[in-house]
């Protein structure tokens, strides 16, 4: 600036020296406890640089429970229907198995009150009728055995005729070949007559008793040769009712199979007529117990999410909300990917629940006031909708008790501690947007050297 001026500077006048507050101002021991103050504070601040910090991961979660079976549901009928009457109100502590609200049919094939008793009584009589068949394909087996011994009576029979038709036929063979050695021994005794008739040494009353003998033996083997023949038909006729015999009693035993396997389907069929019978009276019975809705489990009840009376609903929809008793609480948080390989299973972790006063000194956990120690049981291995990665966190047992009053549902902040640094490399880090130093959890025990 241009010095235009020719007043003196102020600081050096000795009006504003001698006033007294430029002696109470411009002493030269306030210049003292400046600087001193300054250095002391400069000496602080890099004491406290070098202070251990450490490193945190932090994310928003929710209260939830550790067990599938212990987190809140709903309660849902398998089939439809319309309710009839409630046996609750919203906040009852329920038992498991106690009775929620009863609901009817809505399904005219179920209207009948008796359908259980009828289908019980229907496969009774299917029943009696297996029975039956039973006992008919019982009686065809001793059918089929009686034709069985039958038959072979009368095969032995008829085989014993045909052994009789040979024998004879042997025995009227051997009597043919008799007739014809007589009938030669006839012809020469008449040619031997004859020629001594004619030398005159035979009467002629000789010649004719050797013709006649000649005749009777001549009729005896045509005789002979017609029993020969006879025998032999008897022997035909015997090998025909043989298969005579063999063909009637095969085809009545096979009549008698045929009649038992048309018992045996039909007994088949009623037995599957049974055992349909048999599901449809389980189901109908099961069906009968589902009109009272139950507890699946001691809790209470949160909603009823469809109240009032007749209103109808469809199978599977909810209808009332239960919250379990017993809970073992946990916390679920997110963290974003690049802060997913510094998480690992048993790491400890800080939580603050929503309503619960807290101090908190993110570097120096133990200097915080209002948080709970947790440590992560579970880490998804998929991304989640929002983008981050989901952690479950347990309470830690070495930590104080988590309260009470919590709720499933509520808030809370976590904090995942990792490793520690000094406060200035924090500082740099943060400044230069860096992210966490790479973390490894250090093994507790030692391997045992051989």
């Amino acid at each position: 600036m241009l010095n235009i001026s020719h007043t003196k500077n102020l600081v050096n006048s000795s009006e504003l020296l001698n006033s007294k507050s430029g002696k109470r101002v411009f002493h030269n021991r306030y210049y003292k406890n400046l600087n001193r103050f300054l250095l002391a504070f400069i000496i602080i601040v890099i004491i406290i640089l070098f202070l251990p910090w450490t490193q945190t991961i932090s994310g928003n979660g929710i209260v939830t429970t550790l067990s599938l079976d212990q987190r809140p549901q709903t309660i849902q009928s398998p089939i439809p229907g319309r309710i009839e009457k409630w046996f609750i109100r919203e906040g009852n502590y329920v038992k498991k198995g106690d009775t929620i609200l009863q609901i009817s049919e809505i399904k005219s094939d179920y209207f009948d009150p008796k359908l259980v008793e009828r289908t019980e009584k229907q496969k009774e009589a299917k029943e009696l009728s297996v029975l039956s068949y039973e006992e008919k394909v019982k009686a065809l087996d001793r059918q089929i055995s009686a034709l069985i011994d039958g038959r072979k009576i009368k095969l032995k029979q008829v085989k014993n005729k045909l052994y009789q038709a040979k024998l004879k036929i042997k025995s009227d063979s051997i009597g043919f070949e008799a007739a014809k050695t007589n009938l030669t021994i006839a012809k020469k005794q008449h040619e031997r007559t004859v020629t001594l008739h004619n030398e005159g040494y035979k009467a002629t009353r000789d010649v004719e008793d050797k013709r006649m003998k000649l005749q009777e033996t001549e009729a005896k083997i045509i005789s002979q040769e017609n029993k020969l023949l006879s025998s032999k038909n008897e022997l035909i006729n015997a090998e025909v009712e043989i298969s005579r015999v063999h063909l009637s009693y095969t085809d009545k035993i096979s009549k008698a199979q045929s009649e038992k396997f048309t018992a045996q389907s039909n007994q088949f069929n009623v037995e599957a007529q049974v055992t349909k019978l048999e599901n449809l009276h389980s189901n109908y019975k099961k069906r009968n117990s589902l009109l009272f809705i139950t507890a699946p489990q001691d809790g209470f009840i949160n909603k009823a999410i469809r109240g009032g009376i007749g209103i109808t609903f469809k199978e599977g929809e909810p209808l009332v909300g239960i919250m379990p008793n017993k809970i073992d609480f946990a916390v679920e948080t997110f963290v974003n990917p690049i802060d997913l390989p510094l998480i690992h299973i048993g790491e400890k972790v800080r939580v603050q629940f929503d309503g619960w006063p807290a101090i908190i000194f993110s570097g120096w956990p133990n200097v915080s006031y209002g948080t709970y120690g947790a440590k992560v049981v579970a880490i998804e291995n998929f991304i989640s909708k929002n983008g981050k990665f989901r952690i479950l966190l347990a309470p830690d047992k070495d930590d104080f008790e988590w309260p009470k009053a919590v709720r499933v549902g509520s808030g809370a902040f976590t904090i995942a501690l990792l490793e520690d640094v000094p406060i200035w490399f924090e500082l740099w880090r943060n400044l230069n947007g860096f992210p966490p130093n790479y973390y490894q959890p250090q093994n507790k025990t030692k391997p045992i050297k051989k």
